[in-house]
């Protein structure tokens, strides 16, 4: 693995954490909460995202209108069984969910839910790492390296680890920031 496919899947890896990180609510209203919700339609789960347009018309709402009126009440079925806990209102064009201000308790609970997706994200960079030097080692063992240049592409190898780690720290901490602010 070049030093550069190992950056690019750490670059991918950190991606799929942000990605996580926006699916977790903060004090307003973003439509990348209801990235994750699926809609039983014609009998296929379809991403929500493929059946409505989504938009923020201010801080504390999102608005959903379906492309398919007649898909409006599986979509608020949807959003009503996901564990995002809230509580759409259809008036039969368009679903409007109001997000409500999180209380103390839920903005630590979504914090550990940030310090979670956090941690995947670092596992899965170290398993990145781990596979970078086995195969490093099986070179060496080849002949392909000598047992210098074995150690300073491990040593490269985590240099590159630590910096992919300390971006997913600072993705953390600038969503705790966002949780937390009131």
């Amino acid at each position: 693995m070049s030093q550069s496919d190992l950056e690019s899947s750490m670059r991918k890896s950190v991606e799929a954490t942000q990605r996580n990180f926006n699916t977790i609510r903060t004090g307003r209203a973003n439509s990348s909460l209801l990235d994750r919700i699926s809609v039983e339609y014609y009998g296929a789960e379809t991403p929500l995202k493929s059946l409505a347009t989504l938009s923020t018309p201010d801080s504390q709402t999102i608005q959903i209108q379906p492309f398919d009126i007649s898909a409006l009440a599986l979509i608020e079925k949807a959003i009503a069984m996901s564990e995002l806990g809230f509580t759409p209102n259809n008036d039969g064009k368009v679903i409007r969910i109001n997000v409500p201000p999180l209380t103390e308790e839920r903005r630590k609970e979504f914090c550990k839910l940030a310090s979670k997706y956090a941690e995947e994200g670092k596992v899965a960079l170290r398993n990145l790492r781990r596979d970078a030097i086995d195969k490093i080692k099986k070179q060496e063992k080849e002949g392909e390296f000598s047992e210098d240049q074995s150690r300073d592409a491990q040593d490269s190898v985590q240099k590159t680890l630590d910096k992919f780690i300390a971006e997913v720290e600072q993705h953390l901490a600038t969503k705790e920031a966002d949780i937390l602010k009131v």
